[in-house]
């Protein structure tokens, strides 16, 4: 099938956020309905929202410009300055949001490792402060499915509805970073409803799985919602034609969400083909994420400049450690040329 876009050399595996609008998405956002968000009239965010509160089986949902404001309004909202959060260490509101959970909401951050980023009720229920005047209080639990540290990890289901089951008896808040959950969903074959059921705020994005240029949503209930659109306001969240965005994500679910597929398929592929070669793939690839261990010092970014050398780009993602991730924009041939690149670094396809 002959591809959507533009022509190039350039094979960018540096994130999916990387994507451009399809000419199909351009159409849908040149030709969507839209008001004033702010004033809550743009029918396009409005049904956007609607859309995804009912995929997520949440009574409500809000449109917002990033992940890191979806997840930061999730914290804001459903915390107190001062209380404590736990998390995995590797998470992307501890590693990758700006120090915001400190900065924005006030809260003391718990860090637990865990292998592959999958927490265990045992873990988190030893990360809780005790019930003392000293300490701060734990307020929320936050998880975050698919795991990008971990290179695109699936948390177990089993593990989550625990952690979510014994937090709220102890009177805890669950929030659940979906970023990639729709991944998840397409690789397990849960239902997105099934995924977020145990948590009681879960953020999605549309920048990076989907391929929409702009926006991720937050559902949660209603109460929530409703504390999260005033801070959204108070952050300057607040957009006002922003319909153009939200067709952008409809057409996104529409159009691009199943043949997530093919993604699992090229990242399987692209890890396969190191089998051979002198670099690792060193975590179970459960979805888009392929991160390369490169022994030796230094050798993480020789890899790089080897890969932008030849055309393709990746990411450093600490040391020793290359990330590409297969997107939207590549075909069976782009896999295989990167397998060649990769290969000739080692001396292994020579």
């Amino acid at each position: 099938m002959a591809s959507s876009f533009p022509s190039t050399d350039l094979i960018d595996m540096r994130s999916d956020t990387v994507t451009r609008p399809t000419e199909g998405m351009l159409r849908a956002m040149v030709q969507a309905e839209v008001g004033d968000d702010v004033f809550g009239d743009d029918p396009t965010v409005n049904r956007l929202q609607t859309v995804v509160a009912e995929m997520l089986g949440k009574e409500a949902a809000l449109f917002v410009p990033s992940g890191t404001m979806g997840n930061q309004l999730a914290l804001r909202a459903q915390t107190r300055p001062g209380d404590q959060i736990v998390l995995e260490d590797g998470a992307h509101i501890y590693r990758y949001e700006a120090g915001a959970p400190a900065a924005l909401c006030g809260l003391l951050v718990t860090c637990i490792t865990a292998p592959g980023g999958l927490l265990d009720w045992p873990q988190v229920e030893a990360a809780l402060n005790p019930d003392n005047v000293h300490c701060a209080i734990p307020a929320m639990v936050s998880l975050e499915n698919t795991h990008n540290q971990a290179g695109g990890r699936i948390l177990p289901q089993a593990n989550v509805e625990q952690i979510a089951r014994e937090s709220h008896s102890r009177g805890l808040r669950v929030h659940l970073d979906g970023a990639r959950l729709w991944h998840a969903h397409v690789a397990t074959g849960l239902s997105l409803a099934e995924l977020a059921a145990p948590a009681d705020s879960v953020s999605v994005c549309f920048s990076k799985a989907l391929g929409a240029p702009v926006g991720s949503v937050l559902a949660a209930d209603a109460a929530t919602i409703t504390k999260a659109h005033r801070f959204r306001k108070m952050w300057g969240g607040g957009m006002r034609q922003a319909g153009i965005l939200a067709a952008a994500c409809l057409y996104a679910l529409d159009h691009h969400l199943e043949r997530l597929a093919v993604d699992h398929e090229h990242a399987r592929m692209l890890a396969s083909g190191l089998d051979h070669t002198g670099l690792k793939v060193n975590h179970p690839v459960d979805t888009n994420i392929v991160i390369i261990d490169v022994a030796g010092q230094g050798r993480d970014e020789a890899l790089l400049g080897h890969l932008e050398s030849r055309g393709v780009l990746g990411v450093g993602f600490g040391p020793g450690r290359v990330r590409l991730i297969p997107h939207l924009e590549h075909e069976d041939a782009d896999i295989e040329r990167v397998v060649q690149v990769l290969n000739s670094f080692t001396g292994a396809g020579s």
